[in-house]
């Protein structure tokens, strides 16, 4: 874990538990430490930036693991397809040896969509309506109303 900040033994212990403290907790132990309204900002405020540099690494391991997990799975499926190719030119459907069985077999039946417009509606999905939050917003600012909304304006946190 990256510390980005000098932190008492208080602040640091905070971090190491984070992961195993629900939110309640976690508040109870921030109130339990005795330091001036100052401090306790100014040390929570380092704890939250230690935890965002955290979250941060493990997003970039996140992308790096779906990365290698991507190329991995195109190598499977091009070995896959090699040993079809291989086993269909000889004119064999299975291969079975002490270890391992390979036999090329019917897939279940599928549906392939040539021209989805000729397909009668009969077969289409029926889709809720999904509100454009976005759009509302944007008729908000410009002033107009919009029945059965309100533009709030919260408030919220910043550490730099």
């Amino acid at each position: 874990m990256t510390k980005l900040y000098e932190l008492t033994e208080s602040y640091m212990q905070l971090i190491d538990l984070s992961e195993q403290l629900d939110p309640e907790t976690f508040k109870d132990t921030l109130d339990a430490i005795q330091d001036s309204l100052e401090d306790k900002v100014e040390n929570t405020a380092k704890v939250v930036k230690s935890l965002e540099s955290d979250v941060t690494a493990i997003k970039e391991e996140e992308k790096r693991l779906k990365e290698r997990r991507q190329v991995l799975e195109t190598k499977i499926d091009s070995i896959k397809n090699y040993l079809k190719e291989q086993l269909e030119l000889a004119g064999i459907d299975k291969v079975k040896r002490p270890t391992i069985t390979v036999s090329i077999q019917k897939n279940p039946p599928s549906v392939k969509v040539i021209d989805e417009k000729l397909i009668p509606s009969s077969f289409m999905i029926q889709q809720e309506p999904k509100l454009d939050k976005k759009a509302i917003l944007q008729n908000l600012k410009e002033g107009k109303t919009v029945p059965g909304v309100e533009l709030i304006q919260g408030r919220g946190l910043r550490i730099k």
